[in-house]
């Protein structure tokens, strides 16, 4: 058995069942392997970082990590953006890199790379084998790490020889680790502060939006008149009819200091103190008032379920329904808006959808709009780099095993960094629809520029200029094989958007927005 066979016989003794790829020479080994160990579903990505951003999307849905095969360090820098929203995410992934072979590397070969210090920027854990009988040791560790909650990138960088060699042994599972308990003290400081304090939130991020965390998050707020709130950048969520009506920090720093200036107390559960995406001229990089107290109630890495029904038991909360949303909205109609959007989308799409949002600033009021829809999950760029949309997307659709309609808000600008999702997409015939949202523009640039207190001039707004020429999106997803039809006004857009809810395939959506 070779280094290649041990490693993709480890991956699957220790549950992980499906690798995303972009492979090269240095990675033929792994690829002739898989041919060999029935079990592992492989998925091709045209370009790294949409291999990286699917496997970030998996990890979301399937709660376990999946493994990706990038090629040398160039293949590995290419995957940096979206790896770098998946450490923001707290995604797991066993980020496998190939590279040059021990003895070749001295020799200074034009793709070798200083691929550990590339790695180190975005990963929690690394290491390099250098014999094939390392490989399926180093390979269960790599499991191991990215399953340490909340999740982890491990990337296990692998020489070709370690590959091609023969002496390969099978790793066998090692223990998962287990979420941290909660701090009887932390439970007892915010006890003390939801009875005493006034004008608290609980600001809620990770798991702490999910399932039992809101159910038992609400009793809270109940029993003592606490707020509620999500941090902007929290990855997933569970939403609809059932769940929590949350509405997330906004973006804006100048909207957020307004939305958290009434807090004297703010409780963090799996959750960053609240700070701006960027500094501002002459505004706080925090958004909380200076006087505000911070709480930990759970860092990320601790069990917010628990946490949260240990602090309801010692305040006595009692058992709260979460309240009914009210009627599901109906279709809107005439020119796009991003109102009118949100309300159709919730009106149309399919109980039990995935939402992947990286509508940017098109999509920041689609909360308000949406509480009312069935049941759902809603997924977020976590990390601020754009081009995550489209590949978070569709590893959601495998995470989930195709068995839920995948639902992508995506602007066009960002969308231009990971088109070739689309062709993945149409070759694993996966249940995608992209709601392409075509503004011709960077709009959020466009306001940026207010933000920092820059003027812009026509040179400067031609850099923002998406419209010349017009990116023709209907036909780029034709010839990613996807089928596609363009929308004008929002009853175009409800019957395309029923229309592919139907079908089993992936369907594009070019929605024509206003600038």
């Amino acid at each position: 058995m070779n280094g290649a066979r041990s490693l993709v016989d480890t991956l699957l003794r220790c549950g992980v069942d499906t690798c995303f790829a972009n492979p090269g020479t240095s990675e033929m080994h792994f690829v002739a392997a898989l041919d060999q160990s029935a079990g592992m579903r492989c998925v091709l990505g045209l370009q790294e970082n949409v291999v990286t951003g699917m496997a970030d999307g998996y990890y979301r849905l399937a709660g376990k990590p999946a493994c990706s095969l990038l090629h040398c360090g160039p293949g590995l820098a290419n995957g940096l953006g979206n790896l770098h929203n998946a450490r923001r995410a707290r995604s797991g992934i066993v980020n496998i890199v190939g590279d040059q072979a021990t003895y070749h590397r001295p020799l200074d070969a034009p793709l070798t790379a200083d691929t550990e210090a590339l790695a180190r920027t975005v990963s929690g854990w690394v290491r390099t084998s250098t014999r094939a009988a390392d490989v399926g040791r180093d390979a269960a560790a790599a499991v191991q790490a990215a399953s340490t909650g909340p999740g982890q990138i491990a990337t296990l960088i692998l020489p070709s020889d370690a590959s091609w060699n023969e002496g390969g042994i099978v790793g066998d599972l090692l223990p998962q680790p287990q979420p941290g308990a909660a701090d009887p003290h932390a439970i007892e400081t915010a006890a003390r502060v939801l009875r005493e304090g006034k004008n608290v939130l609980l600001l809620l991020a990770g798991r702490a939006v999910l399932g039992e965390a809101q159910t038992a998050a609400w009793r809270l707020s109940q029993a003592t008149g606490a707020s509620l709130m999500a941090d902007y950048v929290t990855p997933h969520l569970a939403r609809g009819r059932g769940r929590l009506q949350l509405e997330r920090v906004p973006y804006s720093t100048d909207m957020a200091v307004q939305a958290l200036r009434r807090f004297d107390h703010i409780i963090l559960v799996n959750a960053k103190p609240p700070v701006g995406f960027f500094a501002y001229p002459g505004k706080p990089s925090t958004q909380y008032r200076a006087d505000a107290q911070l709480h930990v109630l759970t860092r990320p890495d601790q069990d917010p379920v628990q946490a949260l029904d240990m602090l309801a038991q010692v305040l006595r909360a009692p058992q709260a329904a979460i309240p009914d949303p009210g009627p599901r909205p109906g279709v809107a109609s005439g020119p796009p808006t991003p109102d009118k959007l949100a309300r159709t989308l919730a009106a149309l799409m399919p109980e039990n959808a995935i939402v992947s949002d990286e509508s940017v600033s098109y999509g920041r009021g689609f909360y308000q709009h949406t509480h009312a829809a069935p049941a759902h999950d809603w997924l977020h760029l976590a990390g601020g780099a754009i081009g995550d949309g489209l590949p978070v997307a569709t590893g959601a659709a495998i995470g989930a095993r195709g068995q839920r309609r995948v639902i992508s808000l995506q602007a066009d600008g960002s969308a231009m960094y990971s088109l070739q999702s689309l062709w993945t997409q149409a070759r694993e015939r996966l249940p995608n629809t992209t709601i392409l949202l075509n503004n011709r523009s960077y709009a959020i640039l466009i306001g940026e520029y207010g933000s920092v207190g820059a003027t812009p001039g026509p040179i400067a707004m031609s850099m923002l200029d998406l419209g010349n020429p017009l990116i023709n999106w209907t036909k780029l997803a034709n010839g990613m094989g996807v089928e596609a039809a363009r929308a004008d006004t929002m009853e175009q857009c409800a019957d395309l958007m029923a229309c592919s809810f139907g079908q089993p395939g992936p369907f594009l959506i070019e929605l024509m927005t206003s600038r």
